[in-house]
């Protein structure tokens, strides 16, 4: 099968590349002929001296290097859960993406570091009882762009929910097609 696309999948603080959210993306990617890549940011995890979600910097640059070194290939699209989403979104106000796909995006993650995002077609998977983030915020985040939200019964890892991300995934890259 052609490949329809290219998908950078970012997982969460104090996870990692083979986290089973992530994986049911790439699966979910492959499925429907997009190539796709789990960058690895353990290391900027575990960073000792850079605040409590260790060094988002480091995040920031290997997401924006990946995704510039792709973003000639046809669409891209960028896709995270948590501080992923939000180097995702953030990395898509710098190199050109087809569409992003956020799961429990911290919409504040701090005062001076609020999501900001390109204004691209957008999926979001959100618990209404994530400890984290709460639901309200996401959904006042999200009204304004008119992005597609699903709320589901569920806390901030949507651990209940891995399918319905994946599915809600497939939804968005095969709402991209030509």
């Amino acid at each position: 099968m052609s490949q329809r696309g290219h998908c950078i999948l970012s997982h969460g603080f104090e996870s990692g590349p083979d986290a089973t959210k992530v994986t049911a993306l790439a699966e979910a990617a492959e499925r429907l002929g997009w190539c796709h890549e789990r960058p690895d940011y353990t290391a900027f995890d575990a960073s000792a001296g850079h605040g409590r979600h260790g060094d988002v910097a480091g995040r920031l640059s290997l997401l924006r290097a990946l995704a510039a070194e792709r973003a000639g290939d046809g669409p891209l699209v960028l896709a995270g859960s948590s501080l992923g989403a939000w180097i995702s979104a953030r990395v898509s106000l710098e190199v050109p993406v087809r569409a992003l796909f956020l799961m429990a995006p911290p919409v504040n993650l701090a005062a001076d570091h609020p999501i900001q995002a390109a204004p691209v077609p957008t999926a979001i998977i959100h618990g209404w009882d994530d400890e984290l983030i709460p639901a309200a915020d996401v959904v006042a985040w999200a009204a304004p762009r008119r992005d597609r939200l699903l709320l589901v019964d569920d806390g901030h890892r949507l651990s209940g929910h891995v399918d319905a991300s994946a599915a809600l995934f497939g939804q968005l890259l095969q709402s991209l097609a030509p």
